[in-house]
Protein backbone atom coordinates (compact mmCIF):
# COMPACT_ATOMS: atom_id res chain seq x y z
CA UNK A 1 0.00 0.00 0.00
CA UNK A 2 1.32 3.45 -0.93
CA UNK A 3 1.82 5.68 2.10
CA UNK A 4 -0.45 8.71 2.42
CA UNK A 5 1.10 11.98 1.40
CA UNK A 6 -0.72 15.30 1.61
CA UNK A 7 -0.63 17.31 -1.62
CA UNK A 8 -1.25 21.03 -1.16
CA UNK A 9 -3.13 22.91 -3.89
CA UNK A 10 -1.60 26.40 -3.89
CA UNK A 11 -4.11 29.24 -3.99
CA UNK A 12 -7.24 27.12 -3.74
CA UNK A 13 -8.61 29.27 -0.89
CA UNK A 14 -6.87 32.51 -1.89
CA UNK A 15 -8.86 35.54 -0.75
CA UNK A 16 -11.37 33.46 1.22
CA UNK A 17 -12.25 33.53 4.91
CA UNK A 18 -12.90 30.09 6.37
CA UNK A 19 -14.05 29.26 9.90
CA UNK A 20 -12.74 25.97 11.29
CA UNK A 21 -13.90 24.62 14.65
CA UNK A 22 -11.92 22.14 16.72
CA UNK A 23 -8.87 23.74 15.13
CA UNK A 24 -6.38 23.03 17.91
CA UNK A 25 -6.14 19.29 17.34
CA UNK A 26 -7.08 16.31 15.21
CA UNK A 27 -9.16 16.75 12.07
CA UNK A 28 -9.85 20.39 12.87
CA UNK A 29 -6.15 21.17 13.13
CA UNK A 30 -5.37 19.33 9.90
CA UNK A 31 -8.19 21.16 8.14
CA UNK A 32 -7.12 24.58 9.44
CA UNK A 33 -3.53 23.98 8.36
CA UNK A 34 -4.50 22.80 4.90
CA UNK A 35 -6.86 25.71 4.23
CA UNK A 36 -4.25 28.20 5.44
CA UNK A 37 -1.48 26.61 3.38
CA UNK A 38 -3.77 26.87 0.36
CA UNK A 39 -4.14 30.61 0.84
CA UNK A 40 -7.20 30.96 3.06
CA UNK A 41 -7.66 33.27 6.02
CA UNK A 42 -8.60 30.85 8.80
CA UNK A 43 -10.62 31.79 11.86
CA UNK A 44 -9.52 28.98 14.17
CA UNK A 45 -12.00 28.13 16.93
CA UNK A 46 -11.40 25.74 19.79
CA UNK A 47 -12.22 25.25 23.47
CA UNK A 48 -8.49 25.00 24.22
CA UNK A 49 -6.84 28.42 24.40
CA UNK A 50 -3.48 26.73 24.98
CA UNK A 51 -3.94 24.65 21.84
CA UNK A 52 -4.74 27.73 19.77
CA UNK A 53 -1.71 29.52 21.25
CA UNK A 54 0.49 26.64 20.08
CA UNK A 55 -1.10 26.70 16.63
CA UNK A 56 -0.52 30.41 16.14
CA UNK A 57 3.00 30.29 17.59
CA UNK A 58 4.14 27.31 15.53
CA UNK A 59 2.57 28.60 12.30
CA UNK A 60 2.79 32.36 12.65
CA UNK A 61 3.38 32.70 8.92
CA UNK A 62 -0.11 31.37 8.16
CA UNK A 63 -1.93 34.23 9.89
CA UNK A 64 -4.50 32.28 11.90
CA UNK A 65 -7.20 34.27 13.69
CA UNK A 66 -7.69 32.33 16.96
CA UNK A 67 -10.93 32.44 18.95
CA UNK A 68 -11.06 30.35 22.11
CA UNK A 69 -14.40 29.42 23.63
CA UNK A 70 -17.19 26.89 24.00
CA UNK A 71 -19.09 27.07 20.71
CA UNK A 72 -22.07 25.29 22.21
CA UNK A 73 -22.70 28.71 23.82
CA UNK A 74 -24.10 31.56 21.75
CA UNK A 75 -21.63 34.18 23.01
CA UNK A 76 -18.69 32.15 21.74
CA UNK A 77 -20.40 31.70 18.37
CA UNK A 78 -20.85 35.44 18.06
CA UNK A 79 -17.17 36.05 18.86
CA UNK A 80 -16.16 33.62 16.11
CA UNK A 81 -18.40 35.33 13.56
CA UNK A 82 -17.21 38.78 14.63
CA UNK A 83 -13.60 37.68 14.16
CA UNK A 84 -14.43 36.48 10.63
CA UNK A 85 -15.73 39.92 9.67
CA UNK A 86 -17.97 40.86 6.77
CA UNK A 87 -16.93 37.98 4.51
CA UNK A 88 -17.41 34.29 5.36
CA UNK A 89 -16.79 31.96 2.44
CA UNK A 90 -16.83 28.64 4.23
CA UNK A 91 -17.41 26.90 7.55
CA UNK A 92 -15.90 23.60 8.65
CA UNK A 93 -17.89 22.34 11.65
CA UNK A 94 -15.36 19.85 13.01
CA UNK A 95 -15.44 20.17 16.82
CA UNK A 96 -16.91 17.19 18.62
CA UNK A 97 -16.68 14.87 21.60
CA UNK A 98 -17.19 11.15 22.12
CA UNK A 99 -19.43 9.41 24.62
CA UNK A 100 -18.46 6.36 26.67
CA UNK A 101 -20.52 3.84 24.70
CA UNK A 102 -23.47 3.85 27.14
CA UNK A 103 -26.72 2.31 25.89
CA UNK A 104 -29.92 4.22 26.66
CA UNK A 105 -30.70 2.56 29.99
CA UNK A 106 -27.27 3.53 31.35
CA UNK A 107 -27.32 7.08 30.02
CA UNK A 108 -27.54 10.08 32.36
CA UNK A 109 -28.99 13.46 31.41
CA UNK A 110 -25.69 15.30 31.82
CA UNK A 111 -23.87 13.11 29.29
CA UNK A 112 -26.77 13.22 26.83
CA UNK A 113 -27.07 16.99 26.96
CA UNK A 114 -23.32 17.64 26.79
CA UNK A 115 -22.76 15.37 23.78
CA UNK A 116 -25.75 16.83 21.91
CA UNK A 117 -24.71 20.40 22.77
CA UNK A 118 -21.18 20.00 21.44
CA UNK A 119 -21.81 17.68 18.51
CA UNK A 120 -25.08 19.09 17.20
CA UNK A 121 -26.26 22.34 18.79
CA UNK A 122 -22.92 24.07 18.24
CA UNK A 123 -23.10 23.21 14.53
CA UNK A 124 -26.63 24.56 14.24
CA UNK A 125 -25.68 27.78 16.01
CA UNK A 126 -22.64 28.40 13.83
CA UNK A 127 -24.62 27.66 10.68
CA UNK A 128 -27.39 29.97 11.86
CA UNK A 129 -24.80 32.68 12.43
CA UNK A 130 -22.95 32.42 9.09
CA UNK A 131 -25.79 31.70 6.65
CA UNK A 132 -27.11 35.30 6.53
CA UNK A 133 -23.68 36.53 5.38
CA UNK A 134 -23.50 33.75 2.80
CA UNK A 135 -27.02 34.55 1.56
CA UNK A 136 -26.06 38.16 0.98
CA UNK A 137 -22.96 37.05 -0.94
CA UNK A 138 -24.85 34.42 -2.93
CA UNK A 139 -22.15 31.92 -2.13
CA UNK A 140 -21.00 29.71 0.72
CA UNK A 141 -19.81 26.25 1.58
CA UNK A 142 -20.42 24.40 4.84
CA UNK A 143 -18.99 21.02 5.79
CA UNK A 144 -20.26 19.28 8.92
CA UNK A 145 -18.21 16.44 10.36
CA UNK A 146 -20.44 13.51 11.29
CA UNK A 147 -19.01 10.04 11.89
CA UNK A 148 -19.25 6.41 10.95
CA UNK A 149 -21.61 6.42 13.94
CA UNK A 150 -23.89 8.63 11.85
CA UNK A 151 -24.24 5.78 9.35
CA UNK A 152 -24.68 2.78 11.64
CA UNK A 153 -25.70 1.88 15.18
CA UNK A 154 -22.67 -0.20 16.09
CA UNK A 155 -19.89 2.40 16.37
CA UNK A 156 -20.60 4.25 19.63
CA UNK A 157 -23.04 4.77 22.48
CA UNK A 158 -26.56 6.14 22.20
CA UNK A 159 -25.72 9.83 22.74
CA UNK A 160 -22.89 10.02 20.20
CA UNK A 161 -24.76 7.91 17.66
CA UNK A 162 -27.86 10.08 17.89
CA UNK A 163 -25.83 13.30 17.65
CA UNK A 164 -24.01 12.18 14.52
CA UNK A 165 -27.17 10.89 12.83
CA UNK A 166 -28.75 14.27 13.58
CA UNK A 167 -25.82 16.07 11.95
CA UNK A 168 -26.75 14.34 8.71
CA UNK A 169 -30.35 15.54 9.02
CA UNK A 170 -29.15 19.08 9.66
CA UNK A 171 -26.87 18.85 6.65
CA UNK A 172 -29.46 17.48 4.24
CA UNK A 173 -32.20 19.88 5.30
CA UNK A 174 -29.88 22.85 4.91
CA UNK A 175 -28.61 21.62 1.54
CA UNK A 176 -32.18 21.62 0.24
CA UNK A 177 -33.09 24.96 1.82
CA UNK A 178 -30.08 26.93 0.62
CA UNK A 179 -28.84 25.11 -2.48
CA UNK A 180 -30.65 27.40 -4.92
CA UNK A 181 -29.18 30.42 -3.14
CA UNK A 182 -25.59 29.36 -3.79
CA UNK A 183 -24.83 27.73 -0.44
CA UNK A 184 -23.64 24.14 -0.43
CA UNK A 185 -23.90 22.03 2.73
CA UNK A 186 -22.20 18.66 2.88
CA UNK A 187 -21.01 16.21 5.52
CA UNK A 188 -18.02 13.97 6.04
CA UNK A 189 -18.36 10.74 8.02
CA UNK A 190 -14.94 9.69 9.35
CA UNK A 191 -14.11 6.22 10.51
CA UNK A 192 -11.29 5.54 12.95
CA UNK A 193 -8.93 8.52 12.80
CA UNK A 194 -5.85 9.67 14.67
CA UNK A 195 -7.25 12.43 16.91
CA UNK A 196 -7.15 13.41 20.58
CA UNK A 197 -10.76 12.28 21.17
CA UNK A 198 -10.64 9.59 23.82
CA UNK A 199 -13.21 6.80 23.61
CA UNK A 200 -13.53 4.60 26.68
CA UNK A 201 -15.92 1.71 27.23
CA UNK A 202 -17.70 2.50 30.50
CA UNK A 203 -20.48 0.06 29.78
CA UNK A 204 -20.12 -3.67 30.26
CA UNK A 205 -23.04 -4.25 27.90
CA UNK A 206 -21.44 -2.14 25.18
CA UNK A 207 -18.13 -3.94 25.61
CA UNK A 208 -19.87 -7.29 25.21
CA UNK A 209 -22.07 -6.26 22.26
CA UNK A 210 -19.84 -3.86 20.30
CA UNK A 211 -16.37 -5.00 21.31
CA UNK A 212 -16.18 -8.20 19.24
CA UNK A 213 -17.77 -6.52 16.23
CA UNK A 214 -15.34 -3.60 16.29
CA UNK A 215 -12.32 -5.83 16.70
CA UNK A 216 -13.23 -7.68 13.50
CA UNK A 217 -14.71 -4.98 11.28
CA UNK A 218 -12.97 -1.66 11.96
CA UNK A 219 -10.52 -0.84 9.11
CA UNK A 220 -7.08 0.73 9.67
CA UNK A 221 -6.89 4.10 11.39
CA UNK A 222 -6.59 7.10 9.07
CA UNK A 223 -4.42 10.16 9.57
CA UNK A 224 -6.22 13.40 10.40
CA UNK A 225 -4.74 14.96 7.25
CA UNK A 226 -6.48 12.29 5.16
CA UNK A 227 -9.81 13.43 6.56
CA UNK A 228 -8.85 17.06 6.00
CA UNK A 229 -8.34 16.29 2.31
CA UNK A 230 -12.00 15.35 1.94
CA UNK A 231 -13.23 18.23 4.09
CA UNK A 232 -11.25 20.82 2.14
CA UNK A 233 -12.33 19.40 -1.20
CA UNK A 234 -15.98 19.86 -0.26
CA UNK A 235 -15.29 23.29 1.24
CA UNK A 236 -13.55 24.49 -1.90
CA UNK A 237 -14.91 25.46 -5.28
CA UNK A 238 -13.62 22.10 -6.54
CA UNK A 239 -16.85 20.73 -5.04
CA UNK A 240 -19.05 23.33 -6.77
CA UNK A 241 -21.55 20.75 -8.04
CA UNK A 242 -21.73 18.77 -4.79
CA UNK A 243 -24.50 19.55 -2.31
CA UNK A 244 -26.18 17.46 0.37
CA UNK A 245 -23.77 14.54 0.19
CA UNK A 246 -22.40 12.45 3.02
CA UNK A 247 -18.82 11.52 2.19
CA UNK A 248 -17.81 8.38 4.08
CA UNK A 249 -14.09 8.75 4.73
CA UNK A 250 -13.57 5.48 6.56
CA UNK A 251 -11.37 3.10 4.56
CA UNK A 252 -14.47 1.28 3.36
CA UNK A 253 -16.04 0.60 6.76
CA UNK A 254 -19.44 1.76 5.51
CA UNK A 255 -19.39 -0.97 2.85
CA UNK A 256 -19.05 -3.83 5.34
Amino acid sequence: MVAWQELITPGRFEGQTVIVTGAASGIGLATALRVAREGGRVVASDLSEDGLDRLTAEHAELGFVPVAGDISQEDAVQRVVAAAGERIDALANVAGIMDSFQPVHELDDETWEHVLDVNLTSMMRLMRAVVPTMLMAGYGSIVNVSSEAGLRGSAAGAAYTVSKHAVLGLTRSSAVMYGRRGIRVNAVAPGATTTNIHAEFRSQMAAEVLGPFMQVNVPPIAEASELAAGVTFLLSRDGSNINGVVLASDNGWNAI
